[in-house]
């Protein structure tokens, strides 16, 4: 593409029925069309892909509003692999989805439009859940967002490499409760395998601290792996403030459903010989295994999809008056 062309973020309207209705428009013209006329989609990779409606399927966008879907192009070889998207009455590539050509989008931006939701899919569905996550005996299927999720896009060069996303003190825990959060949750993340090992994951808990500072009290979702509580760990020990704030914590997240993460740590590394080394597949922010637990009626990524090299690091003795200033916040 021309480096003048906008890319869909910057140019969907926020009409997504208008805009499912158009791709089931194109989708009906190409059932009546002869087999013989089908159009083809040149891959970034060379291959060729004929568009035909046995290579096409519709994608719901949000959790909890199904009639939203999205039409999509898997590739032959592998139907678990969408490799372009139907916007705008026009197919693009996975990863030109991703791109913008407004300059003004760097950093941690809100989700606010309906391109933006679309961007927000993109990196949960397709890149994270099946092109980028770990295939193991303890992952599962990440779902979408719901429609009103609380959520920032990490843009970086021109493109979204990330997200995170929140529940919000006061919003609903799932379908069928009542029960509503008792304080913001930092919820779900991921940061691109290949923008890894950069300190991404920590500068997204700084954001999700900094954009509730009023709050005494924040949330990570529970449960927590080894992993990112390594990303926790080295967070909260270059900002000590945080450290009687965050919590893991179960919906909704009342004092009975929170457990202080630097107590944990300390108490993790506390049962370690003194002297001894961490092991070297947990330092720092190693988490390229992102990990997600179903809860209520969500799934929960629980690691941040990113990482930060550290070398080693010992254990260090604690002084007991660190301890009972811990006990303090439980």
């Amino acid at each position: 593409l021309p480096a003048e062309v906008a890319y869909p973020v910057d140019i969907l309207e926020d009409s997504p029925e208008g805009h499912q209705a158009a791709a089931q428009a194109y989708y009906d013209s190409l059932r009546e069309r002869a087999p013989t006329a089908a159009e083809i989609f040149p891959l970034p990779t060379g291959e060729q892909v004929k568009l035909e409606t046995s290579s096409l399927c519709f994608c719901t966008v949000y959790r909890d509003e199904p009639q939203h879907k999205i039409l999509v192009l898997v590739s032959p070889q592998d139907t678990k692999t969408v490799v372009a998207v139907y916007l705008k009455e026009s197919w693009w590539s996975t990863e030109d989805v991703l791109r913008t050509s407004d300059p003004t989008r760097k950093g941690l931006m809100k989700v606010r439009s309906f391109g933006e939701r679309i961007v927000l899919f993109i990196l949960n569905v397709i890149i994270f859940g099946k092109l980028e996550r770990s295939l193991d005996d303890e992952d599962m299927f990440f779902l979408p967002h719901p429609a009103k999720e609380q959520a920032k896009i990490l843009w970086r060069d021109g493109a979204a490499i990330g997200f995170y996303s929140t529940k919000m003190k006061g919003s609903l825990c799932g379908n069928g409760t009542n029960a509503c959060y008792q304080l913001p949750v930092f919820d779900t993340v991921f940061v691109r395998k290949k923008c890894r090992r950069q300190g991404l994951g920590t500068a997204m808990l700084q954001d999700f601290c900094d954009t509730f500072q009023e709050e005494e009290a924040l949330g990570v979702s529970c449960p927590i792996s080894p992993t990112m509580y390594q990303v926790l760990r080295q967070f909260l020990l270059a900002c000590p403030a945080h450290r009687g704030r965050l919590w893991e914590v179960e919906p909704p997240g009342a004092w009975g459903q929170r457990a202080n993460i630097w107590l944990k740590v300390y108490l993790q590394e506390a049962r370690l010989p003194e002297g001894s080394i961490a092991q070297p597949g947990c330092t720092g922010e190693d988490m390229s295994r992102p990990r997600q637990t179903l809860q209520d009626d969500r799934l929960v990524q629980c690691d941040h999809g990113e990482s930060h090299k550290v070398e080693q690091w010992c254990v260090i003795p604690w002084p007991s008056s660190l301890f009972c200033d811990l006990l303090a916040f439980v």
